[in-house]
């Protein structure tokens, strides 16, 4: 399912390139944003390249979807958010910067201001494993 293409996303799905896991299975892939909005930012795709929502095919948007509401779940409990936001952005116009589909699963606080994407600095590697780590246990007792 996956191709062979030069996509920043398919080579994490292939394990060509590192990336802090909190779900994996055959068919999709969750994984913390290097850019975070908050601690927990997680990411979901699924690992066959579809560059948008418009490419992917229903049944696989909807399992993705199934994937994106579990860890949804799991991150709210582990960062203890009050709120998540599930963002999927398409083109250029919309802030896609990569052109794979993937799904944003965002803790948010109450009050909090959303940022720009260029306000965004990246995170510690450390961090992202040890959130990953918090995250992965709710995703599995669920």
């Amino acid at each position: 399912m996956m191709t062979n293409q030069p996509c920043e996303f398919c080579k994490l799905a292939r394990k060509e390139d590192d990336a802090s896991i909190v779900f994996e299975d055959e068919r999709t892939m969750a994984f913390m944003d290097i850019r975070p909005v908050n601690d927990g930012h997680t990411l979901v795709i699924p690992k066959a390249h579809y560059e948008n929502i418009y490419d992917i095919p229903d049944d696989e948007v909807a399992y993705l979807y199934k994937i994106v509401k579990r860890v949804a779940a799991a991150v709210k409990k582990a960062v203890k958010a009050e709120g998540i936001s599930i963002a999927q952005h398409n083109g250029r116009a919309a802030l896609q910067r990569i052109f794979h589909m993937h799904v944003h699963v965002i803790p948010r606080y109450e009050g909090q201001k959303f940022p720009r994407p260029d306000e965004l600095s990246f995170a510690k590697k450390e961090r992202l494993e040890e959130t990953a780590t918090k995250i992965r246990r709710y995703l599995t007792s669920s």
